[in-house]
């Protein structure tokens, strides 16, 4: 592989230079990273006609109807020494309907339609594919191309359901295009829902779809869709790559809801697992063909300590066609928009992330701990969806930091658009748990919020699914407790409790959106303070969906609190949409007070000033700022409408004065009040950007 490297260059590899001069030491390892991704291409123009053909092995794989209404089947099972097709159609014949087998273990069969032309399996028969391997077992497996699956209700493993509906959902809204500020509201449709059981696709389109548009998210990205048999996974398990999970509904009522969103200009991320996969083999990839690798390395390698399940070879010819044709398929025949990549930590190491604190010295992201296989995998995965389709989004959840992760395969990057913050959430928690109010450390807190890489897109959360999850609290938790059953009425006095909680949500959520990153992300509920955490049913909790729902009813009570956070969530991300903060450059952080817990900076020409001190209120404070002229309020944490206490006049014009402050140019007086954060704005300034 070394001598690759010696041949070719990476083509713009001195603009990720001029981004960070360090990686120098590393050009080597960029060299041969980039040559066996060129390796790959060439293999792929040579062998399949290129990767347009290859990822379009969803067309070929599993089943498929032909213009005659012939169906062909063709499944690679390398280790097989026979395979069978049985199922409704043939009355469970175990024997009737052999594959022939193919080069490379490749197995084909073609079932001629019936006399009246119909084909010879129907729309919604279940199917099996039974595999004969050396050792003289018999096994009963659902093909990994399976586009359907369900599972009856007191049984525990799901059936391979033969999806071909006579009417399908034609999508006829178009894609929107890629938003310069990405605003992202992370979702799960199982729990959508104020009412204790699994909630469908269509309760999403019709009731949680207008509330995301309402809210002002341009992106949903979606948990939970590729099929898992265990519903307490959160999705993280998959069973079935190609198959839309059926606990919500059809794939038909799926591509309603991406085509409804699509019509609202919001785009729609599915969260894509191809980091791991269930160790299920009645219902999964596991042992499909009987070895111990098929589709995974074998094991050790093969396996994943931590997360009890398997490991892809990512170094397969028949991996890499299955997984690239998996991206493509939920692109094409879904029209999802684009994919966050979940464990991308544990795909780039050998050793997963496990037992390893990330310094940050460079040679932590190079040499023999990185596995190349996957990270020339994700490289190939980026350069495929934005060579065919240049609107698509790719988010990398990565713990690592790995450079030039978010930049472009031609520069030697891996070819994201943006990794997720994930130091962020983690602050937000420590500081909740470990510190007084009046102990918060203000420069910490700013150094967090802006401590990434220059030139890589973030998004930047104050709390997603992981903070959810049962064991773990929310932020309103965190701030509020139990007080949140009792005391979030606006008809009574707010407590101290609640109004602290209320005050620093609010705060906390518009310091992640305007200094932590160029994208911004929310989960389902967590915009308006959700009460509770987050717990599927499972044996531990008799099965309950007590906590596997979203209480959307309490911001439908106007006397509920709940109301207040949910209209601040709303307004800060429609006053981003019209000033585009995310879009611009990091901010510059003018003042980070430890003694008045102030942090003032500005971004996108827009000046934030928040004063997070519990009971000190500053009259006449100064704050730099760059652009001079005529200033006024443009979003107040404090207003009376988010559960603020409404003492800032909003017709108040502030006027800069010719004396520069705190490394600006100019400076003016304001008045902040205690737990208040403001947006003021340049009247005199277009700020269509």
């Amino acid at each position: 592989m070394a001598e690759l490297s010696d041949n070719v260059s990476v083509p713009e590899f001195n603009s990720l230079l001029q981004m960070d001069p360090h990686l120098k030491t590393y050009e080597r390892d960029f060299g041969r990273r980039y040559a066996l991704l060129q390796k790959r291409l060439s293999q792929l123009e040579e062998a399949e006609g290129g990767f347009d053909q290859f990822t379009r092995s969803y067309k070929t794989f599993g089943v498929q109807r032909q213009p005659d209404n012939s169906l062909l089947f063709k499944e690679w099972a390398p280790a097989a020494e026979a395979l069978f097709l049985t199922g409704d159609f043939n009355e469970w014949n175990k024997f009737s309907h052999p594959y022939t087998k193919k080069e490379y273990g490749k197995w084909e069969l073609i079932l001629p339609p019936k006399h009246d032309k119909s084909p010879a399996v129907d729309h919604r028969t279940k199917l099996k594919v039974v595999v004969h391997t050396a050792e003289g077992d018999r096994l009963y497996r659902i093909s990994p191309w399976a586009k359907y699956v369900t599972r009856e209700e007191k049984s525990v493993i799901y059936d391979w359901v033969h999806w071909d509906p006579p009417e399908q959902y034609t999508q006829i809204h178009p894609r929107p295009k890629k938003p310069t500020s990405l605003r992202i509201y992370e979702a799960h449709v199982g729990i959508a829902s104020p009412e204790g059981k699994v909630a469908s696709y269509d309760n999403f389109t019709t009731n949680v779809l207008p509330r995301i548009k309402e809210l002002g998210y341009n992106c949903i990205q979606l948990m939970a869709i590729m099929e898992h048999a265990y519903y307490a996974s959160f999705g993280y398990q998959i069973t079935s790559f190609f198959a839309a999970s059926s606990r919500y509904g059809t794939p038909e009522e799926l591509k309603r809801l991406i085509d409804v969103a699509h019509s609202m200009g919001i785009m729609v991320l599915l969260d894509v697992v191809h980091s791991h996969a269930s160790k299920n083999t009645e219902d999964g990839l596991n042992r499909f063909d009987g070895s111990d690798s098929c589709f995974f390395h074998s094991p050790p390698r093969g396996e994943h300590s931590l997360w009890d399940s398997r490991l892809f070879n990512y170094s397969s010819w028949e991996v890499l066609r299955f997984l690239l044709s998996n991206l493509r398929w939920w692109m094409e025949e879904y029209r999802f928009d684009g994919f966050r990549f979940d464990g991308v930590t544990s795909m780039l190491y050998h050793h997963h992330g496990i037992g390893t604190g990330f310094s940050g010295d460079y040679s932590e992201y190079f040499g023999l701990q990185v596995d190349e296989d996957s990270l020339v995998y994700l490289m190939l995965a980026n350069h495929i969806l934005h060579f065919l389709y240049p609107d698509c989004i790719t988010v990398a959840e990565d713990v690592s930091g790995m450079p030039a992760l978010c930049r472009r395969v031609e520069e030697g990057g891996l070819g994201f658009d943006y990794r997720l913050a994930m130091a962020i959430p983690d602050k937000w928690i420590q500081i909740l748990k470990e510190f007084k109010d009046e102990d918060w450390d203000m420069g910490n807190i700013v150094f967090t919020l802006t401590n990434r890489r220059y030139g890589e897109k973030c998004i930047a959360y104050a709390e997603s699914h992981d903070q959810a999850l049962v064991g773990d609290k929310t932020l309103a938790f965190w701030l509020m407790d139990k007080e949140m059953y009792s005391n979030m009425s606006s008809l009574i006095p707010m407590s101290p409790v609640i109004d602290r909680g209320i005050q620093l949500h609010k705060m906390i959520r518009l310091l992640t959106h305007g200094l932590g990153g160029e994208g911004y992300l929310n989960f389902i509920g967590n915009e308006f303070g959700h009460p509770e955490w987050l717990d599927f049913p499972r044996e531990g909790n008799n099965q309950s969906y007590h906590y596997a729902r979203r209480q959307f009813n309490l911001v439908d009570m106007d006397h509920l609190r709940y109301r207040q956070l949910y209209a601040f969530d709303r307004d800060m991300n429609w006053t981003e949409d019209k000033y585009g903060w995310l879009a611009a450059p990091p901010a510059f952080v003018s003042a980070k007070h430890e003694g008045d817990k102030v942090v003032v900076f500005d971004r996108a020409n827009v000046l934030f000033i928040f004063n997070f001190h519990p009971t000190q209120s500053f009259q006449g404070y100064r704050v730099g700022v760059e652009v001079p002229g005529k200033y006024k309020i443009k979003l107040d944490s404090d207003e009376t409408l988010y559960g603020g206490h409404g003492r800032l006049d909003h017709n108040t014009e502030f006027f800069t004065e010719e004396q520069p402050y705190n490394g600006r140019s100019y400076s003016m007086l304001v008045y902040i009040p205690c737990r208040t954060a403001i947006v003021l704005a340049n009247e005199e300034i277009d700020y269509c950007y």
